[in-house]
């Protein structure tokens, strides 16, 4: 028999399963090859690792040269073969023996590839424990052609999933990898969990000389048993769900466990989990530091718009917790209520790289003094909201993808607040941003664009700080502020819009500041019906319409913008607006400078107009203080209709 227990740098091997003493042995009734019986002639055919089949040693031996008669009389095996050897004495120290003759046959000459097909017999610790051999079978060992072969037998996944640290798994291309056998690696990080797998849990405990090695591994055949015999077994909490549809099950968690979908290809389309009658996850308090991700959740109750689903919800994450949701798909078909509800004091989850779309419902809502990031998510064709912020939620909203949507992008309300960054929000029905009642968010560097209305439209009293956005090529205002609002615009490109680029109407207010606006096929600025903001160190150039128009009582403060190259006048004021214009630049437009007609008032001073196709100022009544007028090609100021305007200004008329 095959003996591989013999001392190997002066230890002696790891002790191996059955099944690869098992496959070891078949190794050692191979016949000797052909042309490898020349080697057992020369000096080393002592050692030849063909010895192995030799079963009588003593009958193939060449018979002794004949002897006289009185030699003859001596018949001994000891007289024919001479006097036996004596045995060494055996000391308490380890003796460096050769290796012996199958041992090194099977460390050395073997082919790799018998070698390979051996191993693939081989479960995961007796491929850890074979390496430990010699330096060639630790190279063979660690083929990742071996290893691909044993995770995807466990995990299904197609392509590595790494496990660096807590709350965190991603999949990799084995290719692009910087270690060589990233299928050990992954296998490594998650061999200790507990797996989800239909009809497998049978199969797995009735055969465990089969399975042996993997103790670590638990199977159940449900998740409400996965839930309550990880936590009885003090595991780590590491669930894997397989490929599956798991419907109407009582998905409570309350401890910081980790689910996460096992399946191939695209992981999140083969791990279904669905709820017909209840919320499909609940986190409750204790659930800190929890962890579901690559599944699909859905919500799809029989009666989609029963009211009492208003409190049903896909995930539904409650006060003082914060699990991390990562690379789910989300899906509700009710009427009523959200398809994620963050609600309460101290719910604060991570939710990244998700997509929660095809909803008939409200997409995500944070309420009621909830917060938590959200990050990377797509976001599109919800029935109402993407995104609603309510009652003081206060969220961190990173470079989401708001699109599509049969409502509003973002809608914050009711004293909701939050920070919205580099999101990309886009061909939205009505507006792509919403502030209503005291809502207060704010936005930064994000593209709000291709609204089938406006942009930001900011309501009844609502606030808000937008800040370095983009918004351009909506269909209505790019901004639209009414009805007592104070929001700040500040430092964003407003361009290309079908309509203006900034609205202010209805008693509107706000801090209109350091914005670009530029091409939008009615005027940059437009003020009205009472609306007093502050509008200052703006450029307001090329519309296909005016610059600034102030109209039916608009007000205001305008200072110490660069008006310019617009296709009407660079300001209009007119049917009893009465704004301050003050140290502005207001030049080269295709029309007249600043127009005052209809009983516009106002006040114009300190102001440099110049270089305008008619002349610089146009006014009926107001009051122009220390104003530049210059360089016009027909005029610098004209009064008309028996204008009564109080003038104190520097100009020249440069008639042509």
């Amino acid at each position: 028999m095959l003996m591989l227990s013999t001392v190997v740098n002066n230890a002696p091997l790891p002790p191996f399963s059955p099944a690869l003493w098992s496959v070891v042995l078949v190794v050692s009734h191979y016949d000797v090859p052909a042309d490898m019986v020349a080697e057992e002639s020369g000096p080393g055919a002592q050692n030849s690792p063909y010895q192995l089949r030799r079963k009588s040693v003593l009958s193939k031996r060449t018979a002794c040269p004949a002897k006289s008669p009185m030699e003859g009389a001596s018949t001994s095996t000891t007289e024919s073969f001479g006097p036996r050897a004596k045995r060494p004495r055996l000391s308490g120290k380890p003796l460096d023996l050769p290796a012996a003759p199958a041992e090194q046959y099977l460390q050395e000459k073997l082919p790799d590839e018998v070698v390979l097909k051996i191993f693939s017999y081989l479960l995961e610790q007796d491929l850890c424990q074979v390496a430990r051999v010699c330096k060639r079978f630790s190279e063979l060992a660690n083929d990742p052609i071996l290893w691909k072969r044993l995770y995807m037998e466990v995990f299904e996944y197609t392509r590595p999933m790494m496990h660096p640290e807590p709350g965190k798994f991603y999949q990799i291309n084995p290719e692009e990898y910087e270690q060589p056998n990233p299928w050990k690696e992954s296998f490594q990080q998650l061999c200790k969990g507990a797996h989800v797998k239909p009809g497998f849990a049978e199969h797995f405990y009735s055969n465990p000389a089969r399975y042996k090695g993997r103790e670590n591994m638990l199977y159940y055949d449900t998740i409400e048993d996965a839930l309550g015999g990880v936590q009885e077994a003090h595991f780590e909490g590491l669930i894997f769900v397989h490929s599956g549809i798991y419907t109407d099950e009582w998905i409570y968690i309350e401890s910081p466990i980790t689910m996460i979908g096992a399946a191939p290809g695209k992981v999140s389309d083969k791990v279904i989990i669905e709820n017909t009658r209840d919320s499909t996850f609940v986190f409750m308090e204790g659930s800190e530091d929890a962890y579901v991700g690559y599944m699909t959740i859905r919500f799809n109750p029989d009666d989609k718009s029963a009211q009492h689903h208003n409190a049903h919800h896909c995930l539904e994450i409650t006060v003082n917790c914060s699990p991390i949701i990562d690379y789910c798909t989300i899906r509700s078909t009710c009427t009523v209520g959200s398809a994620v509800c963050v609600s309460g004091q101290g719910a604060c989850p991570t939710i990244k790289h998700c997509n929660i779309s095809d909803c008939e419902n409200v997409g995500l809502y944070i309420t009621d003094h909830a917060q938590g990031v959200y990050e990377d998510n797509e976001i599109s064709n919800n029935a109402l909201a993407g995104i609603w912020v309510k009652n003081h939620g206060n969220p961190i909203i990173r470079r989401n993808h708001i699109h599509h949507g049969r409502d509003v992008g973002v809608f914050t309300f009711d004293h909701g607040m939050g920070y919205f960054e580099s999101c990309n929000i886009h061909r939205n029905r009505i507006a792509g941003f919403e502030v209503k009642a005291y809502a207060n968010p704010t936005v930064v560097r994000c593209e709000i664009h291709h609204g089938q209305t406006g942009g930001i439209y900011v309501h009844e009293k609502g606030r808000g700080q937008f800040i370095e956005n983009k918004i351009y090529a909506n269909n209505f205002a790019g901004v639209w502020i009414t009805s007592n609002s104070d929001p700040t615009i500040r430092g964003n490109a407003i361009y290309n819009g079908n309509q203006g680029g900034v609205y202010i109407f209805g008693d509107g207010r706000g801090l209109i500041e350091g914005n670009d606006i530029h091409g939008n096929a009615l005027a940059g600025i437009q003020i009205r019906t009472n609306s007093c903001p502050i509008v200052r160190h703006n450029k307001i150039h090329d519309g296909q319409h005016g610059g600034i128009y102030v109209h039916e009582k608009g007000q205001g403060v305008i200072e110490e913008n660069e008006v310019y190259s617009n296709t009407l006048a660079g300001v209009w004021v007119t049917t009893g607006s009465t704004p301050v214009l003050r140290r502005n630049r207001i030049h080269s437009g295709k029309q007249v400078g600043v127009y005052f007609y209809d009983n516009g008032h106002g006040v114009l001073e300190d102001n440099d107009i110049y270089n305008h196709m008619y002349s610089g100022v146009q006014i009926s009544n107001p009051t122009l203080r220390r104003n530049k007028i210059h360089d016009g090609r027909d005029g610098g100021i004209c009064i008309f209709n028996g204008g009564l305007s109080q003038c104190c200004t520097y100009f020249h008329f440069d008639f042509l």
